[in-house]
């Protein structure tokens, strides 16, 4: 990769005790390597003499960004530099992360990988969604945009139109509209397909569904998708990769579409980190066999295990 990194803009998860690894890139940055900003809502959260900018100065000067959080933290880096991508670490400050693949301890590594180019960067696609109504701007959903109902009483009554062709109706609690890296979460949970991330589509997945189209359905990327709030519906939540975006009432429409290149996502060892997801999908609803789980264990920790059941099995059991 020929892109080196020089000016990095944090993104801080707003409680994580994240100070650090902050340290850590301050030190990064003292010896001569790069300039650190932050956006005016991190400013309590970085000691003085961080440059401080406006979000709109952040997005024009950076040229990587470094997320201090989970993978909710990582959405939100992508978010921010969608209209203009820049390579993004994600640093796991978190639980169970798909998209970080560095840990606190190996941040000042990564930092040296960053300044030097030394790294790939894995393309995420986004939806584009945008509104009819005032209530919501255009938003970016890297995994996915979902119309549900507010509150416990009635149920999200939705038409469907792709490419300004009407295909029926959901009614139902809630319509998930997936990337291909977001299909593993809400979509799944609901009962929709998992997608390759090299697959260049969507889905739409109804929840709980009572009448009109009860399936997952997959589209490709040029489709664009309307979602028009009928008048028997009950008032919509619209949420972006799990935020609160606005609400929708009937006649309003939610239109998306997937644009392909809109996050560049740094991986360092993308292979380490496509065995790491593989584990972490195990541990969801896509078992791994024995042989394979085996097959993510480092080698040399499979042949030192080897060598130890080897020497109980020569000392006759556990009385030799």
């Amino acid at each position: 990769m020929d892109h080196e990194v020089e000016t990095i803009g944090l993104v801080l998860h707003p409680r994580k005790a994240v100070g650090e690894s902050v340290e850590t890139i301050l030190k990064w940055a003292r010896r001569g390597e790069g300039r650190v900003l932050v956006r005016e809502v991190d400013r309590d959260r970085v000691p003085a003499g961080v440059d401080v900018v406006s979000e709109a100065e952040f997005r024009r000067r950076v040229d990587g960004v470094v997320a201090l959080g989970g993978d909710g933290t990582m959405l939100g880096a992508m978010r921010l530099v969608a209209d203009r991508p820049v390579p993004v670490l994600g640093v796991n400050h978190g639980n169970l992360g798909f998209l970080v693949e560095v840990n606190p301890s190996g941040l000042e590594q990564a930092l040296a990988q960053l300044a030097e180019g030394d790294f790939t960067v894995e393309q995420h696609g986004c939806l584009v969604a945008e509104t009819s109504g005032p209530a919501l701007t255009t938003g970016y959903g890297f995994n996915d945009v979902v119309l549900a109902r507010l509150g416990r009483t009635g149920a999200v009554s939705i038409d469907l139109t792709v490419n300004d062709m009407r295909y029926g109706y959901y009614k139902c609690d809630a319509v998930v509209l997936a990337t291909p890296n977001g299909s593993t979460a809400y979509n799944y949970a609901a009962g929709g397909p998992v997608l390759s991330p090299s697959a260049a589509c969507t889905v739409i997945t109804p929840v709980a569904p009572m009448a009109g189209i009860g399936r997952a359905v997959v589209l490709g990327v040029g489709d664009q998708v309307s979602l028009s709030v009928a008048a028997d519906s009950a008032p919509v939540a619209v949420d972006v990769d799990g935020t609160a975006a606005g609400e929708l009432q009937p006649g309003d429409t939610l239109t998306a579409r997937l644009r392909v290149h809109a996050a560049e996502v740094v991986r360092l060892d993308a292979g380490a980190h496509a065995g790491r997801s593989r584990v972490k999908l195990s541990l969801l609803d896509l078992p791994l066999r024995r042989d394979q789980l085996l097959e993510l264990i480092p080698a040399e920790l499979r042949q030192e295990a080897a060598e130890i059941n080897a020497r109980r099995s020569g000392a006759g059991g556990p009385f030799g």
